[in-house]
């Protein structure tokens, strides 16, 4: 075990976490100049898309941090059947779930039913479906948009540690995204359910949704499900649907029979938008 993995077992994450909320919330111009300038300068963040460029100009880091874009920074595949990419980041993993068990590195997996919050009915349609895992540097922007068309039908707040999701840890900590906090949207898609999963990381752990403003934090002591039927929330494929404060990562799952996805890589770079599959067969006798 290396040094930087043993810290992420023994420090104390919701602690350091609502240390950072607050420090990249504080508008004390030296002290969110200096936080912005450092990430501008050391992951080479490209400020040109941004709908506000001047990186100085934010009231503070987080408002930064979840910058909106320029409206033609972005666009969604003119396909209408296309899977979209839901975030700006790399490929962690993606590919077929096999027997309900998720690849997460070499040597690691967990199973679908842990990551939804140990509901097992929940996670029957996707035991040999489909999953793409992002994960989001903190030189990506950091809202998720959809992959899909869907109606939200319930959130999953599952409580966890919050490790972090950087490749490093990714590939030494078992059953990472299994054991972090995160919240779990459940969407009815036209061609079936799919579930996007917005998995927390160190430092801050936040998460905002369009429907809900901000979820997390407050951190859970126990899964909070809130179910949203009948309330015909129904979000377009491309719109925005929720936000990381600081960095993560971004899970979809997909039922067998239903979505697509292309020959995608480990690392491979990806931006919201982009096609990363066929949201249905495009052969209407399949």
């Amino acid at each position: 075990m290396t040094f930087n993995v043993f810290l992420q077992y023994i420090l104390p994450h919701r602690f350091l976490s609502r240390i950072v909320y607050w420090a990249t919330r504080w508008t004390f111009a030296p002290w969110k100049n200096w936080l912005i300038g450092t990430i501008v300068r050391n992951y080479d963040v490209n400020m040109t898309e941004a709908a506000q460029p001047d990186a100085l100009a934010y009231q503070h880091f987080n408002a930064f941090f979840t910058r909106k874009l320029r409206p033609d920074a972005r666009q969604a595949d003119a396909d209408p059947i296309a899977l979209l990419s839901p975030a700006d980041g790399r490929v962690s993993q993606s590919g077929a779930i096999v027997d309900g068990r998720i690849f997460q590195a070499k040597g690691q997996d967990y199973s679908t039913a842990e990551l939804l919050g140990g509901d097992e009915a929940a996670a029957a349609p996707y035991r040999n479906g489909r999953f793409i895992t992002v994960y989001l540097s903190p030189r990506d922007y950091h809202r998720v948009h959809m992959p899909l068309k869907g109606t939200l039908r319930e959130t999953v707040h599952v409580p966890g540690r919050i490790f972090s999701v950087a490749p490093f840890a990714v590939a030494a900590i078992p059953r990472l995204f299994a054991r972090n906090e995160r919240l779990v949207c459940h969407f009815d898609g036209e061609h079936g359910p799919f579930v996007v999963v917005m998995v927390g990381a160190i430092l801050v752990s936040s998460v905002a949704t369009v429907w809900d403003g901000l979820v997390i934090p407050p951190y859970a002591s126990s899964i909070r499900r809130k179910s949203f039927a009948g309330q015909h929330i129904t979000l377009e494929r491309f719109a925005e649907m929720a936000r990381f404060n600081m960095g993560s990562t971004v899970i979809v799952l997909l039922p067998a029979g239903g979505a697509t996805l292309d020959a995608l890589q480990p690392q491979q770079a990806v931006r919201v938008g982009q096609r990363i599959g066929l949201g249905r067969s495009s052969d209407p006798e399949s």
